[in-house]
C-alpha cells in the first residue's frame, strides 16, 4: 500500500510529475475516460514535492494516527517521542495537548531534541573513530529512501548513525528500561518508512504527524493539565531548522570544518545525482554533506499544517527555542562562554555511558525494483515514430507539459510503462492538426453538398409550391362537384318521387277502366237485350200490319242502334285492352326507372360523400406540404 496516493480529485495535470524527483513514482492512468496519476508505492520516497505543486488537494498520505488513538482507547501502553519541531509548530498549544494526550492515556514523554543530542554525538564519535569524511546525513528519511532506491551506490556514504527519532528510541528503550509501545509525533510523513524499515527492529510503533494529530485533537477536543517534556536537551533542538545538523557540528567544532548544506526536495536530488561519483569516491573537500529534503527543514516538513508555512512565525520561535538552549548559568555542552572543544568534552562526558554501536544501523539497496530501463536506439526511433516526432526539432522540444524534462525522459517513460503517449500535448497537438485539416476538406466536400442540397430543396419548394395550387383547384373543383352532386340528388329526388306519383297515377286509370269495361258490359248487355226487344217489336208489328208499319221503323231504328251501340261497346273493351297492356308496360318501365333512380340517388349520396372525403384530405395534403415546405425552408437555414 503506497503511502502517499491519489484521491478522486485528480485531474491528470501532470504537476506532479515534474515535481517529483523519482521517475516511475508517478504513474498516468485513465479511469472511466479521466485521466489521473497513481503513486508507485515501491518508487515513492514520500518527498511531499507533489503536495506543494497539486492545486487540486489530490494527493493524501497515510500515518498511524487513527491506530494510535484506538490503542490508547484500548488501553495499550504508549508512551511518546516528540519532535523538536512540535513546539515551535504550536508554542501555546504544546503543553496542554501533551497533557491531554496524558490524560488519554499516555503513559511517558520524551523529546526527541535529546535524541538529535545523541545523534550530534555519535557523528563525532564516529567520524573520529573511523575517519569517516565526505559522507551523507541521514537524519531525514526521505534522502535515505532515494539513495536506497536510486543511487545504491552511494549507501557506503551515509552515516550508520540513527537519526535523532531512533536515537531517542533506542535511549528510552535500552537505556530507560521504558517496555511502552512508542509514538513519534512527527512533522514527517516518510518517518513511517523509516520506522516500518527492518534495520531499526520495531523500535518505534507509530508515525503520528503534526496534521493528522491536531486534526484528531481539534475534533475530540482533547486538552490537558499542562504537560511538557521529561529529558533535559540542547541544541538537538534546533535540529529541524535548515542546516540544524550543521550548526550543531559548528558548536561542538568551530566553524573551521567545511559542511556542505543542501535542503529542498527535488534540488536534493539533484544534487545527489549530479555529484554521486565525487560523493561515492570520496574526493569532496566536505566533512560531511547535512541533506534535508524539505526546503525550510523540519519546521515546515510534510507532515506539518499546510497553513503554517504561509508565515515564519514557526521559524521564529525556533529561533527563540534555540537561544533560549544556549546558557552560561552553568559550564555545560550548551554554555555560550565554552570554546567549541571544551563543550565537545562536556558532551562527550553527558554521553560517556553511551555505547556507540547501540545507535548505528544498517541500509538496504531496494533499487532492485526501481530499475529504470533505457530503451536501445532503435527502441527509442519506434516511441518518437509512434508520437509522431520525425525531426531532430519535434524530439527536442523538451517543454515539459508531460511533466518529464525533456522528450527524451518522456519516451524512456513511456518505454518503462509509466506514461502514455497521448499525454504529450505535442503529439496531441499534431493529432488536432491532422484533424484540422481534415475537418477543412471535408467543410469544402460539405459545402458542395450543401450547396446542392439547398438546389434539391429550392426545386422541392417549388414543386410543393405546384402541388399546392393543383390541390387548390383540387379543392375549388371538387367543390363544384359537391354542390353538382347535391343538386342532382335533390332532382333524382323529384324524379324519384315523380315515378312514385306516375304509378299511382297509373294505377288509377288502371281502376277506372276497369270500372268501364264494367260500364260496357252493362252496354253489350242493354244493346243485346234492346235488339232482342227490337226484334219483338218487329214480329208484333208485323203482324199488326199497316198499323204496326210505324212501330216497326222505330224498331228497326232501336235495334240498329243497339247494334251500334254493341260494337262501340266492343270496340271500347279492345282499346281498353290496349290501354291496360300500355299501362302494364309504363309501369314496369316506371318501376324499373325507379330502381335506376334510386341507385344514381345512391351513388350520387355516395359521391357527395366521396367529396367531402376528398375535400377533407385536400385540407390535410395542403397542411402536410405546407410543414413539410417549412422543414425544407428550415434546412436551407440550417444548411446556411
Amino acid at each position: 500500500m503506497s503511502l502517499v496516493f491519489t484521491n478522486e480529485n485528480c485531474v491528470g495535470c501532470n504537476k506532479c510529475i515534474s515535481a517529483c524527483s523519482c521517475l516511475g513514482a508517478n504513474l498516468q492512468s485513465t479511469q472511466d475516460g479521466k485521466n489521473r496519476i497513481e503513486v508507485d508505492g515501491e518508487r515513492c520516497i514520500a518527498c511531499g514535492a507533489c503536495f506543494d505543486v497539486c492545486k487540486h488537494n489530490a494527493r493524501e498520505f497515510r500515518d498511524d494516527t487513527e491506530r494510535f488513538f484506538a490503542d490508547l482507547k484500548r488501553g495499550e501502553r504508549i508512551s511518546l517521542l516528540v519532535a523538536p519541531a512540535f513546539k515551535a509548530n504550536y508554542p501555546k498549544e504544546y503543553e496542554a495537548v501533551l497533557g491531554g494526550l496524558k490524560s488519554a492515556g499516555v503513559n511517558r514523554i520524551i523529546s526527541i531534541s535529546f535524541g538529535a543530542d545523541i545523534t550530534t554525538w555519535g557523528y563525532l564519535n564516529y567520524i573520529t573513530k573511523n575517519h569517516f569524511t565526505g559522507g551523507i546525513s541521514q537524519p531525514c528519511p526521505a534522502v535515505v529512501a532515494y539513495i536506497e532506491r536510486y543511487i545504491p551506490e552511494l549507501l557506503p556514504k551515509l552515516f550508520p548513525v540513527q537519526s535523532p527519532m531512533m536515537c531517542g528510541a533506542i535511549y528510552a528503550k535500552k537505556y530507560m528500561g521504558i517496555t511502552d509501545k512508542l509514538a513519534f509525533i512527527s512533522p514527517c510523513i516518510a518517518k513511517k518508512m523509516e520506522i516500518e524499515d527492518v534495520n531499526n527492529k520495531g523500535y518505534v510503533s507509530y508515525n503520528v504527524t503534526f496534521d493528522h494529530l491536531m486534526k484528531y485533537v481539534r475534533e475530540n477536543r482533547i486538552t490537558g493539565p499542562a504537560c511538557t517534556d521529561e529529558i533535559e536537551y540542547g541544541l538537538g533542538s534546533v535540529y529541524p531548522m535548515p542546516g540544524g545538523l550543521k550548526e550543531n557540528v559548528f558548536w561542538f567544532c568551530g566553524e573551521d570544518v567545511f559542511i556542505r548544506q543542501m535542503e529542498g526536495e527535488k534540488h536534493m536530488y539533484h544534487y545527489l545525482e549530479n555529484n554521486k561519483e565525487r560523493l561515492a569516491k570520496g574526493t569532496t573537500p566536505y566533512l560531511f554533506v547535512d541533506a534535508l529534503n524539505c526546503a525550510n527543514g523540519c519546521l515546515y516538513g510534510t507532515g506539518t499544517e499546510p497553513e503554517k508555512g504561509a508565515t515564519e512565525d514557526v521559524l521564529y520561535e525556533a529561533l527563540r527555542i534555540r537561544e533560549a538552549c544556549k546558557r552560561d548559568t552553568k559550564k555545560d555542552a550548551w554554555a555560550r562562554s565554552l570554546s567549541p572543544s571544551e563543550r565537545l568534552r562536556y558532551l562527550n562526558k553527558q554521553f560517556e555511558k553511551l555505547n556507540l554501536n547501540d545507535f548505528l544501523r544498517t541500509y538496504t539497496d531496494r533499487s532492485a525494483g526501481c530499475v529504470i530501463q533505457q530503451p536501445t536506439k532503435a527502441e527509442l526511433e519506434a516511441i518518437y515514430t509512434e508520437m509522431d516526432k520525425n525531426t531532430q526539432e519535434e524530439r527536442h522540444i523538451d517543454c515539459s507539459c508531460c511533466g518529464y524534462e525533456s522528450c527524451r525522459e518522456m519516451a524512456t517513460a513511456i518505454w518503462n510503462g509509466f506514461n502514455d503517449k497521448n499525454n504529450c500535448i505535442h503529439y496531441i497537438k499534431g493529432l488536432a492538426e491532422k484533424e484540422k485539416a481534415e475537418i477543412a476538406v471535408l467543410m469544402k466536400e460539405l459545402e458542395s453538398h450543401r450547396n446542392g442540397i439547398v438546389s434539391m430543396v429550392e426545386e422541392i419548394n417549388e414543386a410543393f409550391s405546384l402541388l399546392n395550387q393543383d390541390v387548390a383547384q383540387m379543392e375549388e373543383g371538387n367543390g363544384a362537384n359537391a354542390e353538382e352532386s347535391n343538386g342532382i340528388s335533390m332532382k333524382v329526388q323529384e324524379v324519384t318521387e315523380f315515378c312514385y306519383s306516375l304509378e299511382s297515377s297509373l294505377e288509377e286509370i288502371g281502376g277506372l277502366l276497369n270500372e268501364l269495361q264494367g260500364n260496357n258490359n252493362q252496354v253489350v248487355s242493354i244493346a243485346a237485350k234492346t235488339n232482342l226487344l227490337a226484334l219483338n217489336a218487329s214480329i208484333e208489328a208485323a203482324r199488326a200490319g199497316e198499323a204496326g208499319r210505324g212501330f216497326a221503323v222505330v224498331a228497326g231504328q232501336i235495334k240498329s242502334l243497339a247494334g251500334s251501340s254493341k260494337e262501340t261497346a266492343e270496340n271500347s273493351n279492345n282499346s281498353q285492352r290496349r290501354i291496360e297492356k300500355a299501362i302494364t308496360d309504363i309501369l314496369s318501365e316506371a318501376k324499373k326507372l325507379s330502381e335506376v333512380v334510386e341507385n344514381v340517388c345512391e351513388r350520387t349520396e355516395n359521391l357527395a360523400a366521396t367529396t367531402q372525403e376528398i375535400a377533407a384530405s385536400s385540407a390535410n395534403i395542403t397542411q402536410i406540404s405546407g410543414t413539410i415546405k417549412d422543414k425544407m425552408n428550415q434546412l436551407i437555414e440550417n444548411v446556411n
